[in-house]
């Protein structure tokens, strides 16, 4: 829980970022792909507190497993698209960053798979 605090605060400070200094340096289509960035980031860090609390109700590897998938997918599909957006400020191109946003995306699936298992595993689980 303690991340998805640490990943909330970094997604409003990028928000913040995004929406004042960002806004004149980036073509729109640009600043959409940040905003997407902070839009994912800020989900997956409550997807943190929702691993951490149900470590809690449910402990078992999964929700462990399912911390471990999110924090890479918001360091891959964020991060990536961080990237893409600040590297078009100079008019670089993407090369192969562009490739760590859909394995992001995979990890953030896996996690949420992984907690839908220790649900469905669980003893307490009522399904």
């Amino acid at each position: 829980m303690i991340t998805g605090a640490l990943f909330a605060a970094i997604a409003v400070m990028l928000g913040a970022f995004g929406a004042h200094a960002l806004k004149a340096m980036l073509a729109p289509d640009k600043l959409a792909i940040f905003e997407t960035g902070v839009r994912y980031e800020f989900y997956h860090s409550i997807a943190l507190f929702v691993a951490g609390i149900a470590h809690l109700a449910y402990p078992g590897k999964a929700t462990r497993l399912a911390t471990t998938f999110f924090v890479t997918g918001i360091l891959l599909f964020s991060g990536s698209l961080y990237a893409m957006a600040m590297l078009s400020i100079g008019g670089v191109g993407i090369g192969p960053i562009g490739i760590l946003t859909p394995i992001g995306g995979l990890f953030f699936i896996a996690g949420w798979a992984a907690l839908l298992i220790n649900f469905i595993k669980s003893p307490a689980s009522t399904h």
